[in-house]
């Protein structure tokens, strides 16, 4: 993996990282966080961190000619992290929603997700109301955590909870659980590397990623989604996303498309005014 040759390094835990001093200081690395435990966005490998993730913010650090340095946080600490100024911004796949907008500062979208179910092979699902009565696993604090707290008694279900996705996974492979429940890009990777597992069923409802700042960082938020639309228009995150998913992005993909003005369209913290998107 090329990704080590940017400087990128991993930090055992955040509690061991220093909160920063110079946030978003050219002359110091790029501190970033991420949960490493979600595939293929995000895992450890022997040379260090790897995956879509890890490749599309080394990327963004050497555009703005930083080096990066990936805190590996649980989802459940991400934010806590993030306020603490423990790092400059999130880098986990993380939805936009209107919750976190009136905290977060968001970037526009650059990755569309919904709601995967994995199931132990040879079982099925038939959608939603095939959860009555069975028990689903999520990551803890996730927004699948979300929507299973939301939709539990609508559709009978109760919901387990795990610090990380594998012990999700793993809750259904030894049938603690009959579904995890996560995003459809990571589920679908999960299922393709594990032949115990498979995918029940996908709910495509609309939700997108993107990075998160602190609502003071606008300007240096701007500088870092105008990176992300020349990787865009450039073919560079089509070609990431095909490189670590085995799929061609659509033509109307957030993978591609640049939104007007800066932030999420219809979110708190969106600049509509226009600009023009300059890359070298």
């Amino acid at each position: 993996m090329k990704h080590m040759s940017f400087g990128i390094a991993l930090a055992a835990a955040v509690a061991a990282a220093p909160a920063l001093a110079q946030d978003h200081d050219p002359n110091t690395p790029m501190v970033v966080g991420s949960d490493f435990g979600v595939s293929p966005w995000m895992v450890r490998s022997a040379s260090g961190p790897e995956g879509f993730g890890v490749d599309m913010i080394e990327e963004v650090g050497n555009r703005l000619g930083r080096e990066v340095e990936i805190q590996d946080i649980n989802f459940s600490g991400l934010f806590a992290a993030l306020f603490a100024k423990r790092i400059e911004f999130t880098v986990n796949p993380l939805n936009i929603t209107p919750d976190r907008a009136e905290r977060m500062l968001y970037t526009e979208p650059f990755f569309a997700t919904g709601n995967g179910f994995i199931v132990r092979e040879g079982e099925t699902l038939d959608g939603f109301e095939g959860l009555r009565g069975k028990t689903i696993a999520v990551n803890r604090g996730t927004i699948s955590d979300t929507w299973a707290t939301e939709n539990e008694e609508k559709y009978g279900f109760e919901v387990q909870r795990y610090e990380t996705f594998p012990d999700s996974v793993q809750a259904v492979i030894t049938q603690r659980a009959f579904s995890a429940l996560n995003e459809i890009p990571t589920a679908v990777y999960a299922a393709s590397q594990n032949p115990a597992i498979t995918i029940g069923f996908r709910d495509f409802n609309g939700r997108n990623f993107g990075y998160a700042f602190r609502y003071e960082s606008e300007e240096y938020r701007d500088q870092v989604e105008a990176v992300i639309e020349c990787m865009k228009q450039d073919g560079t995150l089509p070609a990431l996303y095909e490189k670590w998913y085995g799929e061609t992005a659509p033509e109307d993909s957030p993978l591609r498309t640049v939104y007007p003005g800066y932030g999420a369209p219809g979110f708190k913290g969106h600049n509509d005014t226009p600009h023009e998107v300059t890359c070298n």
